[in-house]
């Protein structure tokens, strides 16, 4: 049996958009070092110490680390919010600020912009602040 608070958390949404944000850093990082390395590269088993050293593969592989830094925080925020049955206060709207922010954080990263990239950056550290305050209050 399903537990109803769980099928019918507005949370789910922004979770399994948030997997949606994982693959496409995943993605984004390994197509940026294949176009440097090659095909052969990625294909083959890299027990090398070669590595991507272009601007824009590091820069990928670097934002992929920074979301994946946030990232547990962020499920386990999101799903004790769920379980605290508080699915459509502030904790909600944090989820969805950390989520956008992520997503405007990419191309700023990329493009290598700093200063509004870190205001991004905070912005979605107040929307994990946000989830965290509504859990424990």
């Amino acid at each position: 049996m399903e537990p109803t608070f769980l099928a019918a958390s507005p949370f789910l949404p922004v979770i399994g958009w948030s997997v949606a944000l994982l693959i496409v850093h995943i993605l984004l990082q390994g197509m940026t070092a294949t176009k440097e390395l090659g095909s052969t590269w990625n294909a083959g088993p890299r027990d090398g110490n070669r590595k991507p050293e272009g601007k824009l593969a590091g820069r990928a592989e670097r934002a992929s680390a920074n979301f994946r830094e946030t990232y547990p925080g962020f499920i386990a925020l999101a799903f004790g919010l769920i379980m605290a049955g508080d699915p459509h206060g502030l904790g909600l709207i944090g989820a969805w600020l950390w989520f956008i922010a992520r997503i405007i954080y990419i191309p700023l990263y990329l493009a290598g912009i700093p200063y509004i990239r870190s205001l991004v950056w905070v912005g979605s550290m107040i929307g994990l602040a946000l989830m965290f305050v509504v859990m424990i209050v």
